[in-house]
C-alpha cells in the first residue's frame, strides 16, 4: 500500500558528503514521523535521525553535527544530508516512515525502505 524508494547511496571519500533521499508513494493520507536508520552486518539496526511532521528533529550521537535530516511534505520525501563522512559510516541506510493510510488512518503504520549502501573509503 506504501512504497518507499531510496536513492543517493554510493562510494565517497572520507570527509566527503552524500545526500540520501527516500520518496514515499501510495494511498497515503498523511505522514507522521520520517526517519533514517542504519545497520551494519551482524548488528542491530540503529537510529540515525528522525523528523516529525512539524519539523522537529532528533539525531543519534553518531551523526550529531554531521548529518542533517529534512523532509518535503509536498513530495512525501525525506532526505539525509551526510557531511564529513567517516569510514565508520559505511553501512546500509534505511528510511522509515509512519503513515496514515487513506483507507485506514488509525493507527499509523510503519514502512521501511529497501536500504541503500553507503561506503566511505579512500
Amino acid at each position: 500500500q506504501v512504497q518507499l524508494v531510496e536513492s543517493g547511496g554510493g562510494l565517497m571519500q572520507p570527509g566527503g558528503s552524500l545526500r540520501l533521499s527516500c520518496a514515499a508513494s501510495g494511498r497515503i493520507f498523511s505522514i507522521d514521523a520520517m526517519g533514517w536508520y542504519r545497520q551494519a552486518p551482524g548488528k542491530q539496526r540503529e537510529l540515525v535521525a528522525t523528523i516529525t511532521s512539524g519539523g522537529s528533529t532528533n539525531y543519534a550521537d553518531s551523526g550529531q553535527g554531521r548529518f542533517t535530516i529534512s523532509r518535503d511534505n509536498a513530495k512525501n520525501t525525506v532526505y539525509l544530508q551526510m557531511d564529513s563522512l567517516k569510514p565508520e559510516d559505511t553501512v546500509v541506510y534505511y528510511c522509515q516512515v509512519r503513515v496514515r493510510l487513506v483507507t485506514a488512518p488509525f493507527p499509523p503504520r510503519e514502512y521501511w525502505g529497501q536500504g541503500t549502501q553507503v561506503t566511505v573509503s579512500s
